[in-house]
């Protein structure tokens, strides 16, 4: 074989590229199927043994689904930002780094993106934004409802930053801090401040003021830390592990 010099894992990697590269090029979309494994030996010149070590690991990147059974095989999926979460949170717990690594990034990190998506944000996604706004603001009294909504809140302001590191970056680190998940609670008060910021900051996106978002997104996330640090602090000085959150 024209790879047979290589070790197993090595081209098996190098052949992953090639499958993801081959997607690319052929345009395929979310939900499509690859070529049949008799079709990608062929292609790639590799053993059976190698290329399904290949589709395994395109499978936990997010990048595929294998459909079992008769007209299964490899079916085209979108990458979310697990994958992403999962690697930082390594990292990060080999360095015994605390949960307030991840406040502070977002420190620095998320007064830039409301910046950004004040001068980028697209129609649908300052729609889906109003919309958490509106949606949490119903339903205060809902702790499950206010948690998803300030997700996607956070999510949001950050694809509509257009930067898509922005928008991969956030939607992982509010995968590793859960507040939720990691037992902070939310009182009616601190539901009730969360979303009037939440509209001012969504005023200020709306109206393409760009001063206008940073400066509320750092008072937003700077309440979050002061929130944080006098009633979890033991939550941000536990040391990040993978799996202990939710």
């Amino acid at each position: 074989m024209a790879q047979s010099g290589l070790r197993p894992q090595k081209t098996a990697m190098l052949v992953a590229q090639r499958i993801v590269e081959g997607i690319n090029k052929r345009g395929n979309k979310v939900g499509d199927k690859l070529p049949p494994e008799r079709v990608m030996l062929e292609e790639y010149d590799i053993g059976r043994g190698t290329l399904r070590e290949s589709l395994r690991f395109l499978e936990l990147q997010g990048v595929i689904t294998l459909k079992p059974g008769p007209g299964g095989g490899p079916i085209v999926k979108q990458p979310d930002g697990m994958a992403l979460a999962t690697a930082i949170t390594l990292l990060l717990q080999f360095e015994n780094a605390p949960f307030r690594t991840i406040v502070e990034a977002r420190t620095a990190l998320e007064p830039m993106m409301a910046k950004l998506a004040a001068e980028r944000i697209s129609a649908e996604q300052l729609a889906t934004l109003k919309h958490s706004v509106d949606h949490m603001r119903a339903n205060l009294d809902d702790e499950e409802i206010f948690v998803e909504m300030s997700r996607v809140f956070h999510d949001t302001v950050a694809k509509g930053s257009g930067n898509a590191i922005f928008g991969y970056l956030i939607h992982a680190l509010l995968d590793m801090l859960d507040g939720s998940a990691v037992g902070m609670e939310y009182p009616q008060r601190s539901r009730v401040a969360t979303c009037d910021i939440h509209e001012k900051i969504y005023l200020a996106v709306a109206g393409g003021d760009a001063a206008a978002a940073l400066t509320a997104m750092e008072e937003h996330i700077d309440a979050i830390w002061r929130y944080e640090q006098k009633h979890y602090p033991e939550v941000l000085d536990t040391p990040i592990a993978w799996g202990n959150r939710g």
